[in-house]
């Protein structure tokens, strides 16, 4: 009889999903380190984006009456928590995309 998962555990699983720094494996820990600041501050500003348009939102929908204003900031959310998704993806992104190169 053959088990599909008879050598594995789940650190095999979790350590396939959590990046391994694919074609940037080889910098040095300043490198990763400051890939890693670039990376939270551009997270910091999309959720910046995303307060303000929620604030532009709820200022422009109820106190000015401003259905102009009020889309804006539905935009503005949609914006930031995109960017906020795209960039949180984009160490699993480069390693799916070096792992498939190789």
């Amino acid at each position: 009889m053959f088990y599909a998962a008879d050598k594995g555990d789940i650190n095999t699983i979790i350590g396939g999903i959590a990046p391994d720094w694919g074609p940037f494996g080889s910098l040095g820990n300043e490198a990763k380190t400051m890939i890693q600041v670039v990376m939270a501050v551009a997270i910091l500003l999309c959720l910046g984006i995303a307060v303000w348009g929620a604030a532009k939102q709820r200022i422009g929908a109820t106190a000015l009456r401003d259905t102009f204003s009020a889309e804006q900031g539905k935009g503005l959310i949609i914006a930031g928590l995109t960017g906020v998704f795209i960039i949180g993806s984009l160490g699993t992104l480069f390693t799916i995309v070096y792992g498939m190169a190789v």
